[in-house]
């Protein structure tokens, strides 16, 4: 099956929380319902499904379209038409479980997480997906058992077959992994159990966590949630972002066995498909399927831990720019200006990004006019809403992006990040046949960040106040700090958890803590209290259920400052580049050749280094401005 591609950005959004006066206490400020929300602020899923009552109608569809898979299979190597013809239909059924009837019902579901109905339907697409998935287990076996002459002949003679070039060529590089179709069978009817770990940690974590109120700014109780917390650690009173800090972590804390369990029973499973296919190990088969070489995950983890001292410079000079005896975890968000506050209602947001832009020309400003005026976007938290944000391609409709906006500037940067997924959706589902429309990983990072470095570039240009311009190279210091070193961070995490699973050690919550701690101390230097609350971090990171993902920000931010460069000091030519080689490839090559094409080499660790640089002559920048 086509995997359906849901990619979640780095940056924790939420609804900005207004405060009560001060005065007598008053009732915690309650987050909006979602009958509260104006329609023209919520996405039109309506565009997939006008009524479910024809999401139901799919449902049957589907269903018959995988009874007829039967038909062709132990036939694949009678005719080229034959081989043609089921693929197609495999297509036919990833589009509609997939990309229509699973993607409806889980971002349905994600306006409300605690909405059942929704986590049952999303349930049935998910059932729906693993019988098609075990429906369509025989082919790729049986298509590596066709003769290599006979295979080749059939290219030759069907031109249908073109489409599919890329994945008959990835299907033979990859024919040791592949298992006999009794056993790929088998494997794809044990994903609804598999995935069991990672949807027990989505339900407790959206769900059924609950956290205490807090004390705001004014003496006031406020509510604390997964939303508010970015707020709230940004606060300029120690105070609150203390208290918000502690009570947030802690609250992760006392379920520490518990998601201590999940990660385990995730990291295991992993194992398990990395040894039954024959990989050397879960990061070898994570990497290996889009031909990302493993020196390229190890390159960025070495690279950053040998450009460590600007990060512990940052940690220092942030110390003595905020007047602390102690700089600890809960102090690394806040703004160094304190009178630097930028309130930036949505619409002025979408104003802003859209100039930041205009280097990608005027075919991309078009394309994101018609996405924001068109049901692209839900923009609001209200209660029970997913955390975070995301963009969702969706073949054949249009893409969805879920926010969580909150009149921050980082929130902002959130709409440049989830519109550069949406647009690269865009351009790939309307450029490439459904087979080759699925970009990897690897380079939608690239694309979100690149309108981040675009938007923060296009800020440091146009703002003369110079206490705003010292916020926004502290944003830009920022932005590296947590989309490379953080992330960074986050996979040398989830690599040695991995190894040392695979070694036979058991993923206690001891364990967890202790690498968690330890990297924590690393990464930030001296300077920096590691407390003791920021060990249960680990527990809420939710992308270690997507592994070895997170390392594809850092490597996106750094190919993203290497397009943004050129976009800026080239111009049309580079924005034609970009487009067309670049957004328009879809998944049509590896996504190391295609960043290539388009200009950008990751097969080197440069790209890493020149980020790197970067921030040490931010940081050179920010000292200067800082100067009487």
């Amino acid at each position: 099956m086509k995997r359906t591609t849901q990619v979640f950005a780095a940056v924790t959004a939420a609804i900005m929380l207004q405060y009560q006066p001060t005065g007598e206490a008053a009732a915690p400020q309650a987050v909006s319902l979602r009958s509260e929300i104006p329609a023209a602020d919520k996405w039109r899923l309506e565009d997939i499904y006008a009524n479910e009552s024809l999401w139901q109608d799919d449902v049957q569809i589907a269903k018959q379209a995988i009874d007829d898979m039967a038909k062709y299979k132990g036939k694949l190597d009678n005719s080229a038409k034959s081989l043609l013809a089921c693929l197609k239909l495999r297509d036919r059924i990833s589009l509609l479980a997939g990309e229509r009837l699973y993607a409806y019902a889980r971002m349905r579901q994600d306006e409300d997480t605690a909405d059942n109905k929704y986590q049952a339907l999303t349930g049935r697409a998910q059932t729906l997906l693993v019988e098609a998935s075990a429906a369509s287990s025989f082919i790729e076996p049986e298509i590596l058992a066709i003769p290599d002459k006979k295979l080749a002949e059939f290219r030759r003679v069907e031109p249908g077959l073109k489409e599919y070039a890329f994945f008959l060529d990835n299907l033979e590089r990859q024919k040791k992994h592949v298992l006999s179709p009794a056993e790929e069978e088998l494997l794809s009817r044990a994903a609804d159990i598999t995935r069991l770990p990672t949807e027990i940690y989505q339900v407790f974590t959206g769900a059924d966590m609950k956290f205490p109120n807090i004390t705001d700014e004014t003496g006031s109780p406020a509510e604390l949630s997964q939303g508010r917390y970015g707020l709230f650690i940004k606060s300029p009173d120690r105070n609150v972002r203390k208290e918000a800090f502690e009570q947030f972590h802690n609250t992760y804390k006392q379920y520490r066995n518990t998601f201590a369990a999940t990660l385990n029973g995730h990291v295991k499973k992993d194992l398990f498909y990395s040894k039954v296919r024959h990989y050397n190990s879960s990061l070898e088969a994570s990497l290996d399927p889009n031909q990302i070489p493993a020196a390229v995950y190890d390159n960025l983890i070495t690279t950053v831990n040998n450009h460590l001292d600007p990060l512990h410079r940052y940690v220092a000079l942030k110390k003595k720019l905020l007047g602390l005896q102690e700089i600890h975890m809960y102090d690394l968000y806040v703004p160094l200006v304190k009178d630097a506050s930028f309130n930036v209602p949505y619409e002025e947001g979408i104003k802003m990004v859209q100039e930041a832009l205009t280097p990608l020309g005027p075919d991309y400003g078009s394309a994101l006019r018609q996405g924001l005026q068109s049901g692209w976007v839900d923009v609001y938290e209200n209660k029970g809403k997913r955390s975070g944000a995301y963009s969702w391609g969706v073949y054949g409709v249009h893409p969805f992006v879920l926010l969580n906006y909150n009149n921050q500037l980082n929130e902002v940067s959130t709409i440049a990040h989830e519109l550069g997924h949406a647009l690269h959706s865009y351009y790939s589902n309307s450029s490439q046949p459904y087979a080759t429309a699925d970009y990897a990983i690897f380079t939608a990072e690239t694309a979100s960040t690149t309108n981040e470095n675009l938007l923060i570039n296009y800020l440091l240009r146009t703002t003369q106040d110079k206490n705003k311009k010292i916020f926004l190279v502290n944003q830009y210091l920022e932005n590296i700090r947590t989309t490379v070193y953080r992330q960074t961070m986050f996979a040398e995490f989830e690599k040695l958890i991995h190894e040392k699973a695979q070694q036979g050690e058991t993923l206690t919550a001891d364990v967890l803590e202790k690498y968690w701690h330890d990297l924590n101390v690393k990464y930030f230097g001296p300077e920096m209290i590691v407390d003791g609350e920021i060990d249960a971090e680990w527990s809420r990171i939710p992308h270690f259920y997507r592994s070895f993902y997170v390392y594809q920000y850092a490597t996106g931010f750094s190919a993203a400052c290497a397009f943004a460069e050129q976009l800026e000091q080239q111009g049309a030519p580079a924005a034609e580049r970009y487009i067309n080689r670049f957004l328009k490839a879809g998944g049509s090559d590896t996504p190391i050749n295609i960043l290539k094409n388009a200009g950008v080499d990751m097969s080197s660790p440069a790209p890493v280094e020149i980020t790197l640089k970067k921030f040490d002559t931010l940081l050179n920048e920010l000292e200067e401005l800082l100067k009487p």
